[in-house]
């Protein structure tokens, strides 16, 4: 009996001292219900009620740490391993994919309306994927496309480092237009700040009827695969 009372004389001068259950329990090797019991009647100061606090926010957060590394971690296997899965792409693949692409989004010819072929989106691997579609199964040489950067216009003093960002991706050293779109201040958009680069279209000149193709393309999947 003599060594319990011990241990709990010594446990309230530890609590007092403002450790946690698991700082004592490191200590003294009883149950956290037996604590909980000894430290009924036992009151904190207000810096050890805040050390405690402060304890288990700093805990929460080496536990949203470390979740977050795992999560990390878990995704990145998940798309290595599928990355492999794809493989080598044939050339008819690749062509499928692009007209997949301008499906989603590229611009589409109205009725008795001519249009060139034109693709915009901020997404730089979305962006080089549809330049090596123009170059490697249509042939399409570089001085028929035209770059055009579309940019909030809250976001002008950036216009230049969005300007080298996407002729770094293209490859291609001309912006030929710079068009600038109202600008909300309220915006949830994640892509802003040292992210945002604004949207690049791209223009091909000379491909009103390449444009139709990709109309009949687009039509000979939906009577394929979609009925």
């Amino acid at each position: 009996m003599i060594p319990k009372i011990e241990e709990r004389s010594q446990a309230i001068v530890f609590r007092q001292q403002g450790l946690s259950y698991s700082e004592i329990r490191e200590r003294i090797p009883v149950a956290k219900s037996t604590l909980s019991l000894w430290f009924k009647e036992v009151g904190l100061s207000r810096p050890q009620q805040q050390r405690l606090t402060e304890k288990k926010r700093l805990a929460g957060l080496r536990g949203a740490q470390r979740r977050h590394e795992q999560r990390v971690i878990i995704r990145d296997e998940i798309v290595h391993r599928s990355a492999k899965e794809i493989g080598h792409l044939s050339q008819r693949e690749l062509w499928l994919l692009g007209v997949a692409l301008y499906w989603a989004e590229g611009h589409k010819e109205k009725e008795k309306r001519s249009a060139a072929l034109q693709f915009g989106n901020s997404d730089p691997l979305m962006i080089t994927l549809f330049l090596r579609w123009l170059r490697v199964v249509f042939h399409i040489t570089d001085d028929r496309i035209r770059l055009g950067l579309y940019i909030h216009k809250n976001s002008k003093n950036t216009v230049e480092r969005a300007k080298d960002f996407w002729k770094g991706i293209t490859g291609l050293p001309v912006i030929h237009f710079v068009y600038f779109k109202q600008g909300n201040p309220k915006t949830k958009r994640k892509n802003i700040g040292d992210l945002y680069f604004g949207l690049l279209r791209i223009t091909v000149l000379s491909s009103i009827n390449l444009n139709r193709q990709i109309e009949g393309w687009i039509k000979g999947i939906n009577d394929h695969y979609t009925q």
